[in-house]
């Protein structure tokens, strides 16, 4: 049985543009539908008329705008992935649009790179089966952040001689920021030569002056409500790092490659990053999981399975793929509770996150030796890495001490 084709959209008030596209594109043909609009009232017309799995848009436009179009099929399409293709560099066009669009691409952009976005943003789209989760994922701008931790980012940005050094360790300790801002300085946009998996980088990248109108004007960040889920959002913020911490260890271990150290790092960070999501948009079905999971008992992911039709790897996983974040980050969060669908036979990211949160769980439970029980052992003698366990265990104590 065939795939399903996917339908893309592309709206530019340029002909020219569009036929460029055309040319550029014809290989996606046997794939993917390709539609065209040449302004966003007719883009919203085809969105009425027929479902669309990508929009890809200008910023510049008489009449509508790119910010415009994208702030209303964010409303009603909220399950469309959400790309903007613009000449528009420009601090502007990043404020007035950070809210609603995942991923930033720039003109020009070679074909290559144009097929490879348009062909993740298509296999995300397979990767959550519920349409009522893809839509409340898709639909979100931000991740919510503990008071204490959003307040003291308000409170330095507000200081006219606040040091880079000062927001940068806020945001790299809150997975909701660190997510949001690897986003945005990964975006073409910025035109860097390479992916930046640093928090401290990408803000210093951002700058001082942007990252203050993203949070003080635009609200790029949100506090987390209500109270009640406050304790499990702080519970979750020190279990990402240390268990960053701990992943970022092993991969020194393993690889003693700086850069897949540092990229290992943000992934444990982000690695339940779809907890956060689900809790803090779904309370009530959230505390049903964790009850499910108290008297079953099951692992918290086997709980969300359950009642809510996918775990929070999946979830957490499609946000950050939406957002573009690296593809080894990515595949670690979706990956981290499902190790044996890796499609890396080595040493990976996810791998080393799998193993890092499985050990950090035996170490939480005061458990003295012995192989905790979600560690996937298949996993890493697959990888011929079952002998560096014990040096691993001892790594993840040392960054619990």
């Amino acid at each position: 049985m065939s795939e399903p084709r996917k339908t893309i959209l592309f709206v530019d008030d340029e002909a020219n543009i569009l036929a460029g596209l055309r040319r550029m594109l014809r290989g996606l043909r046997p794939t993917m539908d390709l539609h065209f609009a040449e302004s966003g009232e007719q883009a919203l017309a085809v969105l009425a008329a027929q479902p669309v799995d990508v929009l890809v848009t200008d910023m510049r436009m008489p009449g509508m705008d790119g910010a415009t179009l994208l702030g209303i099929v964010q409303e009603r399409y909220p399950q469309v992935v959400r790309l903007m293709l613009s000449g528009q560099s420009d601090r502007e066009s990043v404020l007035r649009t950070v809210g609603s669009v995942h991923q930033f691409l720039t003109k020009p952009t070679t074909p290559e790179a144009l097929k490879e976005v348009l062909t993740r943003a298509c296999a995300l789209q397979d990767l959550l089966a519920d349409a009522q989760l893809k839509a409340l994922v898709s639909r979100l701008g931000s991740l919510p952040s503990l008071p204490a931790v959003y307040a003291e980012l308000q409170r330095r940005l507000q200081d006219p001689d606040c040091a880079l050094n000062d927001v940068a360790r806020i945001i790299e300790q809150d997975l909701g920021m660190c997510a949001k801002v690897l986003q945005l300085v990964n975006s073409s946009f910025f035109g860097l030569p390479r992916t930046i998996d640093s928090p401290a980088r990408a803000v210093s990248l951002l700058g001082l002056d942007l990252v203050r109108a993203l949070v003080l004007s635009v609200g790029i960040f949100t506090e987390l409500r209500p109270a009640g889920g406050q304790a499990l959002a702080a519970e979750l913020q020190a279990h990402s790092l240390a268990v960053a911490r701990c992943a970022r260890a092993i991969a020194r271990e393993a690889s003693g490659e700086k850069h897949l150290a540092d990229t290992t790092f943000i992934a444990g960070m982000v690695h339940d990053v779809g907890k956060l999501l689900l809790a803090a948009s779904l309370p009530g079905a959230y505390a049903d999981v964790l009850r499910l999971a108290r008297e079953q008992p099951l692992d918290c992911w086997q709980a969300e399975g359950q009642v809510l039709g996918a775990d929070h790897g999946l979830v957490g996983g499609y946000l950050l793929g939406l957002w573009g974040l690296p593809g080894p980050v990515v595949a670690a969060v979706t990956l981290h509770h499902r190790i044996e669908d890796d499609p890396e036979p080595a040493f990976s990211p996810a791998l080393a996150v799998h193993v890092a949160d499985a050990l950090w769980h035996r170490l939480q439970a005061g458990a003295d030796g012995g192989v905790p029980a979600a560690l996937n052992l298949g996993a890493l003698e697959r990888a011929g890495l079952l002998d560096r366990l014990d040096q691993w265990q001892a790594d993840c104590a040392r960054t619990d001490a």
